[in-house]
């Protein structure tokens, strides 16, 4: 929807085809008896790629269109060991005293002097890797890891660690500060000992540009979007599946639609996994060996009970590192395993998440492995990943096995069926370094007139990379070959 607005705003007629029955892809949501909850991202981050958009394609700003607010705490964590602490929102002086007196003194700094070094990353990549075009002489610059080395004491600077978890290991020391750095991998689907170092642009980007919420959760952004694209009269067709990419002249020229219908169109935006891709226009991307990424599981509380004043917004509970590591990425045996995983917990302070103030809706998500090396839909392996998921919960939400009322639970078996991606897999933000293995496929592809936009293409997932994906596209569209880059 991105792509098809600034698009629509540049004179062209699109159409949207969207296989499912409605628009927004994985920001989806689920309301019963009162309840509401978001199935996909419950935070927003980046806000400013949002802002843009809505800046470039109509009149009213996006803060016209939603109601946003910081969340304050961003964030709360509770350690493996018990130690509890809560993170202020885009205070890095705040975060270092949070974390000098959950920690000890100098945890804050050495927590802080790492923030830094992710600082350098972003700095270094932020153009190429975010808002230019992704061109080979880029790919060969971004495969180089851009994080610096720790200085020793003296003049010399360290060789800089190849992974997140040689960063931790030499810069952090203490398995709290450990985990909370590579909590922000896992959160993503990524694998802390073999992601590289420059992963710690992540705990950057979100401790200096801040945690958001929207009022109504973040479909009510995929909603406000959708809106924008009515107003710029894009066209919509649910339940449109489509088989094939029709090609002509050696060129994209349309789709063929699985009701037997063929799209004619001058040129096609593609938002789908690889899998997808290579049955819609084999040979389009070339060969690819990127691997279905990890996909997660929620679990949506209807509590009975009032939200407490001062409660947290987003909790994150820590879980046994290494048996989790090992279920999620495939080191150890298929299965769910019996581990503790970590679980972030959301309580929005929202009036429209609930039937009134007598009642609280909690989601909880874990990062899991994708359906297919788990077989998420076995209710019964759902249900008691579940129960585990409710039980680590507890510990930041007091008495929450008492205060239900009802659970849904969602795993990758219906991300996969919801939005074709294979496994259910969560795509992950592109990174520098590991020789290039954390790119994405260019949003341009061997077949000319298909671009490709979304999580599975340059600049990777999540929701402000899949806002610059669609400006990315549009640019490429509008100016040619010759464009240079987001501005």
């Amino acid at each position: 929807m991105a792509a098809a607005a600034r698009l629509a705003v540049a004179g062209h007629r699109v159409a949207v085809y969207e296989r499912s029955r409605t628009h927004g892809g994985g920001v989806g949501r689920l309301a019963r008896e009162g309840f509401a909850f978001d199935t996909g991202p419950g935070l927003l981050h980046l806000p400013a790629v949002h802002r843009d958009l809505f800046v470039k394609t109509g009149k009213r700003p996006l803060e016209q269109c939603v109601e946003m607010t910081q969340v304050d705490p961003a964030v709360r964590h509770v350690f493996a060991d018990g130690t509890d602490v809560a993170l202020p929102n885009a205070s890095r002086a705040g975060v270092v005293a949070a974390l000098d007196a959950a920690a000890g003194p100098g945890a804050g700094e050495r927590w802080s002097d790492l923030v830094n070094r992710g600082r350098e990353v972003w700095d270094a990549t932020r153009r190429p890797l975010l808002e230019e075009p992704l061109r080979e002489d880029g790919v060969e610059r971004l495969r180089r890891d851009p994080y610096p080395g720790a200085a020793r004491r003296g003049l010399f600077r360290r060789a800089a660690p190849r992974t997140l978890e040689a960063v931790a290991a030499r810069e952090l020391k203490d398995p709290r500060l450990v985990a909370l750095l590579e909590s922000h991998a896992l959160a993503y689907g990524l694998d802390p000992r073999v992601a590289p170092a420059s992963a710690t642009v992540l705990p950057y980007m979100e401790q200096t540009f801040g945690s958001w919420y929207v009022r109504g959760g973040l479909r009510a952004l995929a909603y406000a979007l959708y809106e924008r694209c009515l107003e710029r009269r894009v066209e919509f067709f649910f339940g449109a599946e489509a088989v094939g990419v029709v090609e002509k002249d050696g060129r994209a020229a349309g789709l063929r639609l699985a009701d037997g219908d063929t799209a004619g169109a001058d040129l096609v935006v593609a938002g789908v996994s690889p899998g997808r891709l290579a049955a819609l226009a084999p040979g389009a991307t070339g060969p690819s060996a990127v691997p279905v990424p990890p996909g997660r599981v929620s679990v949506l509380l209807a509590l009975s009970g009032a939200r407490p004043e001062g409660t947290v917004h987003r909790t994150v509970v820590h879980g046994d590192r290494l048996a989790e590591l090992d279920a999620v990425f495939g080191t150890g045996a298929p299965g769910t395993g019996s581990y503790r995983p970590t679980v972030t917990v959301l309580r929005p302070d929202d009036p429209t998440t609930r039937p009134d103030d007598a009642h609280e809706a909690v989601t909880l998500t874990a990062t899991v492995a994708p359906h297919g090396r788990v077989d998420w839909a076995d209710d019964g392996v759902a249900a008691e990943f579940a129960e585990r998921m409710v039980r680590a919960a507890a510990a930041a939400v007091p008495g929450l096995p008492e205060r239900v009322l009802w659970r849904e639970v969602r795993t990758p078996a219906h991300t996969e069926a919801e939005t074709g991606a294979e496994g259910g897999g969560v795509p992950a933000p592109v990174l520098a370094g590991a020789g290039g293995a954390y790119l994405r496929p260019a949003n341009t592809t061997r077949m000319p007139g298909l671009y490709l936009v979304g999580g599975f293409s340059h600049p990777g997932g999540g929701l402000a990379h899949a806002g610059m994906s669609g400006a990315l596209v549009a640019g490429l569209v509008v100016e040619g070959a010759d464009f240079r880059g987001s501005q």
